[in-house]
C-alpha cells in the first residue's frame, strides 16, 4: 500500500473484490472435488480415482468458461454503475478488472491439480511453493517503487504473473509425480450429476460468502468510499499472511479427516476432527493474539500512511478467523459424509444473515460489518457442531473437554501480562517485551494445560530423534 498509495489501494481492493462475486465459487468447488478426490485416494480406489480427475478438470474448465462470460457481462456492468470510483482512475479500475478476470479462470483450471497435491500428503510442495509465492510477491513490492508506469496497472499484472507461474507448477508437478492426473476425455452422466448436485450446495455457500465479503466491501465502499475499503484491504492482507501456516497445517491434516471416515475408522476420525480444532486453535492464536495486541505498531511500521479504521478492523477481523479456524475440521467432518444438502442450506441461510445485519451496522459505526460477521460465525460453528453430531454421532461433550476449555484457558492465561505491557510501553521495546510474554504464558499454559500426556511423548520423541540427528552428522 505504501507504494500504491490508499486511493489506489483501495480501487484495487474492491475492483479486485467485484470478480470475487463469480471466482469464490472456486472455493466451493475445491470442496467438492476434494471431498470426492480424497474419498476415492482413501478406499484404494485408483480406477475412480483416475474417472473422478477427468471428469473434474471438465467440470472445472465449464465453470471458467461460465465465469470468464459472466465477468464479462453482469460483472463489468457492476464495475462501471455500482461502484464510487473516481473519474480519473475508472480508466486503471476496468485494466485491473480485465486483469483478475484471467486471474480467477487460471485458479480454477488450476485447482483439480492442487487437490491431488493436497490428497496425496505431499505438503513440502505447498511449503516451497509458499515459499517461491512469498518471495515473488516481495519482488512485485520492490519492482513498484522502480515502476514509471501506472502502479495500478503494473502491479496487477504482475500478480497475475504469479499466478500464472504457481499454476503452471502444480500442473507440472502433479503430471509428473501422479498418474491418475494425466487427463483423459471421461464422461459419466450419473457421476457427473452426483458431483455437480455435492458441488451445487457448496456453490451456495460460495454464493453466501460472496454476499458477506464482497456485498459488505460495496455497502463499506457505498457508505464511506474508498478510504474504508483501503482499511478493510489492510485487514485483509494482514489476516491473509498471518493466516498461511495455520491454512497449511489444515491442509496436512484434512485428507486424514476424510479419508478415515472412508475407511469407516470412526474413533480415529473423532480424535483427528478434535485434534485439528485444539491444533488449529493453537496455531491460530500463537500467530493472530501478539499482531492483534501489537496492531498499532505492525501497521505504523509497515505502512506509511495508515488508513482510518484499519486497526479495529484488523483486530475484529482476527477474532472471526480464529473463531474460524477453531471450528474448521468440524466443518470438513460433516463436507466428507457427502451429506451436504440439509446442512449447507441452513449453514447459507445463517452466513446471508449478515448482509442485513451489516446494512443495519454500517448506520452505526464502520465496524458493523465486521461485527455482523463475528455475530453469524458464532451461530454457524454452534450449528455445525449439532450437525456433525446427528450425522456422525461425534461426540460434543467430548469437544467440549478435550478443546474448547483448553483453548479458552490457555487464551484466559496467555492474554493479560502482554496486554498490560501494551499497555505500558510502546516502539520496538514493547513490541519485542510483548512478545516475549505471550510467548512464554502461551508455551506454559499450551505444555501443562493444553497437551495431554500422549503429545508430549510424542514431542518429546520428535525431539530426541532430531537432536540424535544432528549429532550423528
Amino acid at each position: 500500500m505504501a507504494q500504491l498509495g490508499v486511493e489506489d489501494f483501495g480501487i484495487y481492493n474492491v475492483v479486485g473484490g467485484v470478480i470475487v462475486l463469480f471466482s469464490f465459487i472456486q472455493g466451493a468447488m475445491y470442496s467438492a472435488t476434494s471431498r470426492f478426490f480424497t474419498f476415492d485416494l482413501g478406499k484404494n480406489d485408483f480406477e475412480q480415482l483416475k474417472k473422478t480427475f477427468s471428469l473434474s478438470v471438465i467440470i472445472h474448465g465449464c465453470t471458467a468458461l461460465i465465469i470468464f462470460v459472466l465477468g464479462e457481462t453482469v460483472g463489468l456492468w457492476f464495475l462501471n454503475t455500482q461502484l464510487v470510483i473516481p473519474e480519473d482512475r475508472m480508466g486503471a479500475a476496468n485494466f485491473v478488472y480485465q486483469v483478475t478476470i484471467f486471474t480467477a479462470c487460471i485458479g480454477i483450471l488450476q485447482m483439480p491439480y492442487s487437490v491431488a497435491i493436497n490428497a496425496h500428503e505431499r505438503m513440502k510442495v505447498y511449503a516451497y511453493a509458499g515459499i517461491a509465492d512469498a518471495v515473488f510477491k516481495l519482488g512485485i513490492a520492490i519492482a513498484l517503487g522502480f515502476a514509471t508506469v501506472d502502479k495500478l496497472k503494473f502491479y496487477s499484472i504482475l500478480l497475475f504473473g504469479v499466478y500464472f507461474v504457481m499454476s503452471g507448477f502444480y500442473m507440472y508437478y502433479c503430471h509428473r509425480n501422479f498418474v491418475e492426473t494425466h487427463f483423459k476425455w471421461f464422461w459419466d452422466k450419473k457421476m457427473f450429476w452426483e458431483r455437480m448436485g455435492f458441488s451445487g450446495y457448496e456453490v451456495l455457500n460460495g454464493i453466501s460468502h460472496i454476499l458477506v465479503i464482497q456485498g459488505g466491501n460495496f455497502l463499506i465502499n457505498r457508505f464511506f468510499g474508498v478510504f474504508l475499503n483501503a482499511a478493510n484491504g489492510v485487514s485483509t492482507q494482514v489476516i491473509g499472511a498471518a493466516n498461511q501456516f495455520t491454512g497449511n497445517f489444515f491442509a496436512a491434516i484434512a485428507p486424514q479427516i476424510t479419508k478415515s471416515l472412508a475407511k469407516g475408522e470412526m474413533d480415529y476420525f473423532y480424535s483427528m476432527v478434535i485434534r485439528a480444532s485444539k491444533f488449529c486453535f493453537l496455531l491460530s492464536f500463537l500467530f493472530m493474539a501478539p499482531l492483534a495486541l501489537q496492531m498499532n505498531f505492525v501497521l505504523n511500521t509497515w505502512l506509511k500512511e495508515v488508513p482510518d479504521y484499519a486497526e479495529i478492523f484488523c483486530q475484529l477481523s482476527i477474532i472471526s478467523v480464529t473463531l474460524a479456524f477453531t471450528f474448521m475440521s468440524i466443518w470438513h467432518g460433516i463436507i466428507s459424509t457427502g451429506k451436504n444438502k440439509r446442512f449447507r442450506i441452513i449453514d447459507s441461510s445463517i452466513l446471508m444473515l449478515a448482509f442485513p445485519l451489516t446494512l443495519f451496522g454500517l448506520h452505526f459505526s464502520p465496524i458493523g460489518y465486521i461485527c455482523s460477521i463475528i455475530v453469524v460465525n458464532s451461530i454457524r460453528v454452534i450449528y455445525a457442531t449439532l450437525s456433525l453430531r446427528k450425522l456422525t454421532g461425534f461426540s460434543i461433550q467430548a469437544l467440549i473437554n478435550q478443546s474448547l476449555l483448553k483453548c479458552f484457558a490457555i487464551g484466559v492465561i496467555s492474554v493479560p501480562l502482554p496486554f498490560y505491557i501494551t499497555l505500558s510501553m510502546s516502539g520496538w521495546h514493547g513490541f519485542l517485551a510483548c512478545l516475549a510474554a505471550f510467548l512464554v504464558t502461551f508455551a506454559l499454559s499450551t505444555w501443562f494445560i493444553g497437551l495431554n500426556v500422549s503429545e508430549r511423548e510424542k514431542i518429546f520423541l520428535y525431539l530426541r530423534q532430531r537432536i540424535n540427528s544432528f549429532l550423528v552428522r
